[in-house]
């Protein structure tokens, strides 16, 4: 499962896969997700109630850029930019 075509949408990314089928995912919900190091230690030293609340420049994209065949990095306003997602990552974050 590859994506044929990315496109900020609102508050969203909107992924069209290779199998016609499309996703959606809320900006917030991406990178809450961040799969980077950082990201993942401060999620698990946080309580599984933990809701963190963004500012509209950690929300926001400045440019997504295709690792390999297989992932997307994600350059933030802020420029936070570690998180690799993998396409499968995507496509459950969507879910």
């Amino acid at each position: 499962m590859t994506p044929v075509k990315i496109k900020l949408k609102e508050m969203s990314l909107s992924v069209r896969w290779d199998d016609g089928s499309e996703s959606k995912i809320k900006l917030a919900n991406l990178r809450r997700n961040c799969p980077c190091a950082l990201c993942a230690s401060e999620r698990e030293e946080q309580s599984g109630s933990y809701i963190p609340l963004y500012s509209d420049e950690q929300l926001g994209i400045s440019n997504i850029q295709v690792v390999g065949n297989y992932a997307v990095g994600i350059i933030w306003k802020d420029n936070h930019n570690t998180g690799i997602y993998n396409f499968e990552q995507l496509k459950k974050l969507a879910e």
